[in-house]
Protein backbone atom coordinates (compact mmCIF):
# COMPACT_ATOMS: atom_id res chain seq x y z
CA UNK A 1 0.00 0.00 0.00
CA UNK A 2 2.60 2.56 0.93
CA UNK A 3 4.15 1.88 -2.83
CA UNK A 4 1.00 2.71 -4.38
CA UNK A 5 0.82 6.26 -1.98
CA UNK A 6 4.65 6.84 -3.20
CA UNK A 7 3.77 5.82 -7.42
CA UNK A 8 0.26 8.08 -7.25
CA UNK A 9 2.47 10.93 -5.66
CA UNK A 10 5.33 10.72 -8.10
CA UNK A 11 2.42 10.32 -10.62
CA UNK A 12 0.95 13.65 -9.48
CA UNK A 13 4.19 15.38 -9.03
CA UNK A 14 5.06 14.80 -12.75
CA UNK A 15 1.88 16.03 -13.78
CA UNK A 16 2.31 19.50 -11.88
CA UNK A 17 6.03 20.06 -13.06
CA UNK A 18 4.69 18.74 -16.88
CA UNK A 19 1.71 21.19 -16.51
CA UNK A 20 4.50 24.16 -14.90
CA UNK A 21 6.64 23.72 -17.86
CA UNK A 22 4.24 24.08 -20.67
CA UNK A 23 2.88 27.30 -18.62
CA UNK A 24 5.71 29.78 -18.74
CA UNK A 25 4.23 32.83 -20.90
CA UNK A 26 4.25 36.03 -19.11
CA UNK A 27 0.92 37.87 -18.31
CA UNK A 28 0.22 41.32 -16.72
CA UNK A 29 -1.80 41.02 -13.85
CA UNK A 30 -4.43 44.14 -12.67
CA UNK A 31 -5.48 44.84 -9.10
CA UNK A 32 -8.23 47.22 -8.90
CA UNK A 33 -7.61 48.69 -12.26
CA UNK A 34 -5.08 50.78 -11.67
CA UNK A 35 -2.02 48.59 -10.34
CA UNK A 36 -0.41 46.59 -12.60
CA UNK A 37 2.26 44.04 -12.47
CA UNK A 38 4.08 43.30 -15.62
CA UNK A 39 5.54 40.11 -16.89
CA UNK A 40 4.20 37.87 -14.18
CA UNK A 41 4.75 33.94 -15.16
CA UNK A 42 1.25 32.34 -15.93
CA UNK A 43 2.49 29.41 -13.24
CA UNK A 44 3.01 31.84 -10.71
CA UNK A 45 -0.12 33.43 -11.03
CA UNK A 46 -1.90 29.97 -11.24
CA UNK A 47 -0.03 28.10 -8.25
CA UNK A 48 -0.24 31.26 -6.08
CA UNK A 49 -4.30 31.48 -6.53
CA UNK A 50 -4.41 27.69 -5.56
CA UNK A 51 -2.48 28.12 -2.62
CA UNK A 52 -4.46 31.41 -1.58
CA UNK A 53 -7.66 29.18 -2.09
CA UNK A 54 -6.46 26.27 -0.30
CA UNK A 55 -5.55 28.47 3.04
CA UNK A 56 -8.83 30.43 2.89
CA UNK A 57 -10.55 27.06 2.37
CA UNK A 58 -8.83 25.51 5.72
CA UNK A 59 -9.37 29.05 7.16
CA UNK A 60 -13.24 28.43 6.80
CA UNK A 61 -12.94 24.74 8.02
CA UNK A 62 -11.57 26.03 11.50
CA UNK A 63 -14.42 27.23 13.23
CA UNK A 64 -16.42 23.72 12.69
CA UNK A 65 -13.64 21.69 13.77
CA UNK A 66 -13.03 23.70 16.77
CA UNK A 67 -17.17 23.37 17.72
CA UNK A 68 -16.98 19.64 17.30
CA UNK A 69 -13.70 19.32 19.47
CA UNK A 70 -15.84 21.24 22.36
CA UNK A 71 -18.49 18.58 21.61
CA UNK A 72 -16.28 15.67 21.74
CA UNK A 73 -14.85 16.40 24.68
CA UNK A 74 -17.99 17.88 26.81
CA UNK A 75 -19.71 14.23 25.68
CA UNK A 76 -16.57 12.18 26.96
CA UNK A 77 -16.76 14.02 30.14
CA UNK A 78 -20.82 13.32 30.32
CA UNK A 79 -19.71 9.68 29.73
CA UNK A 80 -17.39 9.40 32.34
CA UNK A 81 -19.88 11.61 34.61
CA UNK A 82 -22.87 8.43 33.78
CA UNK A 83 -20.20 5.78 33.95
CA UNK A 84 -19.03 7.00 37.35
CA UNK A 85 -22.98 7.05 38.15
CA UNK A 86 -23.92 3.45 37.07
CA UNK A 87 -20.71 2.28 38.86
CA UNK A 88 -19.80 4.07 41.23
CA UNK A 89 -16.79 1.19 42.51
CA UNK A 90 -15.04 0.95 38.97
CA UNK A 91 -12.52 3.14 40.20
CA UNK A 92 -11.81 1.38 43.06
CA UNK A 93 -11.06 -2.24 41.59
CA UNK A 94 -7.22 -3.82 41.96
CA UNK A 95 -5.36 -3.24 38.71
CA UNK A 96 -5.30 -6.65 36.16
CA UNK A 97 -1.61 -7.19 36.80
CA UNK A 98 -2.07 -7.10 40.72
CA UNK A 99 -4.79 -10.37 39.89
CA UNK A 100 -2.71 -12.34 37.35
CA UNK A 101 0.18 -14.00 38.63
CA UNK A 102 3.64 -12.95 36.37
CA UNK A 103 4.86 -15.61 33.75
CA UNK A 104 8.60 -16.75 34.08
CA UNK A 105 11.10 -15.17 32.12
Amino acid sequence: MRYIVWALRLIVFLAVLLFALKNTDHVSVTFYDDWVIQGVPLIVVMLTTFILGTVFGLLLTVPGSLRRRRELARLRKDLERIQAAVNPDAGATTPPELLMPMSPL
